[in-house]
């Protein structure tokens, strides 16, 4: 007979598990000893062991359903109540009542968070409801018409409440909406009228402007156009299928006298062609101290050459940016000629080079000895491993080094 804390094997091959209610049959073994017997239903308690194990962690972890759970549950506690293993099987049935206890708190917390979502439910609605109610004062058409659309598409996601609290805040909700529509379409019917109105206005403004095109009376006639635009800008536009041939007209009538006036002008765009011509020659001289190699001769030559700069007048305005540029290309070398050289006299900048360079060299040569002594130990992988780090640590020093140079260091 063989036996141990759990079970034992009598000289028939019946295998007994004890229990808090004494021993109970676990079956017979005629196989092979009673050792092997033994193991076998050890090894059987141990599979419920898992099983159990597997469910507490499916119970906690996942979303397994409070049925399923209790299904799992019975059937491995007929497993168990069978008595087919040897083990401790009143532990595995605490357990199992363990279990059954979680699953229930399980279950009624699921309640507890349907009741949750269905009053979140409840107060998203009621606020979209009053954000509907609020955007249906709004005059901010478009923004308020697009957010009105994208509260409908969120109250479709939403569940549904109980039916009667669902249609009442469903009838606020629309009789909101409907009525930011009546007064949009009532806005857009009085701004109508207003176009109306401004395409009458403009008619008259286009007549006056032809009327002006062929004045000589270049002073006031430009105060008059200007004070036209004015008079146009302030009528608002017209519909869309006047308001362009309108514009089109008005302007026209403006180009006429405005081109007639620059023929008059000739005379003093020769002069500014000749003031051109003189500032080309100083846009030359400037660009002539590029590349900048000494800075304090050419910070002195680019002060003479924009002194007389200044003093020569007006040039075309349309070669206006392109003769400024080429001068304030000049400028901005000179600029960053000056602060490249603070950056290099910085002696800040030039300290922390150094005390990088420092630690790297530091580095480098410690490295250095290391490999030396594995060497000299015969210890060729760690000698190859570091002399794979000074490579990139030695990359690193002649970077420092390089930049270290260029502080004149």
């Amino acid at each position: 007979m063989s036996s141990d804390p759990w079970g034992r094997v009598d000289e028939t091959g019946t295998v007994y598990v004890r229990t808090a209610d004494g021993e109970k049959v676990v079956g017979s073994w005629q196989a092979g000893s009673p050792e092997e017997a033994l193991a076998y239903f050890k090894r059987k308690y141990e599979g419920l062991v898992v099983e159990i194990g597997l469910l507490e962690k499916r119970v906690q972890t996942t979303d397994l359903s409070a049925k399923d759970a209790l299904a799992s549950i019975d059937h491995l506690r007929e497993q168990v109540d069978a008595h087919h293993a040897v083990g401790d099987l009143d532990a595995l049935r605490v357990r199992l009542d363990n279990l059954v206890g979680m699953v229930e708190a399980r279950r009624e917390e699921r309640r507890a968070q349907r009741a949750r979502q269905a009053e979140e439910a409840r107060r998203a609605k009621e606020a979209l409801v009053a954000e509907a109610e609020e955007l249906a004062q709004s005059d901010q058409w478009r923004a308020a018409g697009e957010r009105l659309r994208a509260l409908v598409e969120t109250w479709k996601g939403l569940p549904r409440l109980d039916r009667r609290s669902d249609d009442e805040l469903w009838h606020r909700f629309s009789h909101a909406r409907s009525a930011f529509s009546k007064r949009r379409k009532a806005h857009f019917a009085q701004l109508d009228a207003q176009r109306e109105e401004a395409r009458r206005i403009k008619e008259r403004l286009v007549a006056e402007a032809e009327a002006l095109s062929d004045s000589t009376d270049w002073g006031p006639t430009a105060a008059r156009y200007r004070e036209l635009m004015a008079e146009w800008k302030a009528a608002g536009r017209a519909q869309r299928e006047h308001e362009e041939d309108l514009w089109n007209r008005f302007r026209g009538a403006q180009d006429v006298f405005f081109a007639a006036r620059s023929a008059v002008f000739a005379e003093r765009d020769a002069e500014q062609a000749e003031n051109l011509k003189l500032k080309e020659e100083l846009a030359e001289e400037a660009e002539k101290l590029l590349p900048i190699t000494d800075l304090k001769a050419a910070r002195a030559a680019f002060r003479s050459i924009n002194e007389r700069w200044e003093a020569i007048g007006h040039v075309p305005r349309e070669a206006r940016a392109r003769i400024e540029g080429r001068l304030h290309a000049v400028e901005r070398a000179i600029q960053e000629a000056e602060e490249a050289e603070w950056r290099r006299t910085n002696p800040e900048a030039r300290a922390r080079a150094a005390d990088l360079a420092d630690q790297l060299q530091a580095a480098v040569d410690k490295l250095k000895g290391q490999i030396e002594q594995a060497r000299a130990q015969s210890n060729t992988a760690k000698a190859g491993k570091l002399e794979k780090e000074l490579e990139g640590r030695q990359a690193l020093l002649d970077q420092a080094l390089k930049g270290l140079r260029e502080f004149g260091g």
